[in-house]
């Protein structure tokens, strides 16, 4: 039995214009990096075992003040990284309109069979999650493990992990907040969902 805490990086200089972030190496605003000492204050109560990341820095340093806060490692692990939106890269819903109209209805009705031109297909992406947490498991087979990577490839991640259709992520799971914990139990190849969406300063001991 593995517990799993995903977290979304903090807040990023895209966010106020609603811009999608995929393999831009996008900063955090001042506020991302509040949201990051307080989930460094969290770690601190959590009995982690172990911190992973994306490579991109806005999850690296979002991960950052937890592993330092806990004396322990950060491992870095490219299968973390967010989904490549292609041609939807740093546009917003408008610029897609504009560019791409036909193929920004499809990704909106089915977001995993249309993804965005260019981009990588969502079910490759959740199959490179699943892995890098099937091999997080094996090493902490009775662990608690803080994940910090991205909003698309966590919900991406939750829907592979808990049998839900990929194409309807962006219903299920329509946001994960900025450094809000998400906890899974993994046991004998099969996933629970005991939190979501829950803020960290906010957040209570672990489950038993």
């Amino acid at each position: 039995m593995t517990d799993f805490l995903l977290v979304r990086h903090g807040e990023t200089t895209w966010h106020a214009e609603n811009r999608y972030a995929g393999r831009t190496d996008v900063p955090l605003t001042d506020r991302g990096h509040e949201q990051a000492r307080t989930l460094a204050h969290w770690a601190t109560t959590a009995h982690l075992t172990a911190i992973w990341s994306s490579p991109l820095s806005r999850a690296r340093l979002t991960a950052t003040p937890a592993a330092d806060a806990c004396d322990l490692p950060l491992h870095v692990d490219e299968r973390l990284h967010e989904l490549d939106f292609g041609q939807g890269e740093g546009l917003t819903r408008d610029e897609m309109r504009d560019r791409f109209p036909h193929h920004l209805v499809a990704f909106l009705t089915d977001p995993a069979d249309h993804h965005l031109p260019g981009g990588e297909h969502p079910r490759h992406a959740a199959e490179r999650a699943a892995a890098c947490l099937a091999d997080i498991t094996r090493d902490h087979p009775h662990g608690r493990v803080l994940i910090v990577a991205h909003s698309t490839l966590l919900r991406l991640l939750l829907c592979h992990l808990l049998g839900i259709p990929l194409a309807a992520y962006r219903r299920t799971f329509p946001q994960l907040h900025n450094g809000a914990l998400t906890e899974i139990r993994i046991e004998d190849d099969h996933t629970a969902l005991l939190r979501l969406n829950a803020p960290a300063h906010t957040t209570a001991p672990a489950l038993p």
